[in-house]
């Protein structure tokens, strides 16, 4: 089974790069398969690529239910946006 990750977008970089962080992690993800991606953007992300763009409310009751359920290392909406 695969989890993909909503996560937020802090940095754009070049070569279809860019910087998210969750839990106070921070990664570089390949937003080579999304348009357009800005910073601010909730990005659904597997293995290190960005799969889509979610918007603000889809990604927060996501982030929510997997709070929920437990999986370890994911905070709340109110803990992954500043």
């Amino acid at each position: 089974m695969c989890l993909a990750i909503p996560i937020r977008v802090e940095e754009v970089l070049p070569d279809d790069m860019a910087r998210v962080t969750l839990g106070g992690v921070s990664k570089l993800v390949s937003t080579a398969l999304v348009e357009n991606v800005r910073r601010g953007d909730y990005l659904l992300i597997h293995v290190g690529f960005a799969l889509a763009r979610l918007n603000p409310d889809e990604a927060a009751r996501t982030l929510a239910m997997m709070h929920e359920a437990a999986v370890p290392g994911l905070p709340a909406m109110a803990e992954a946006a500043p």
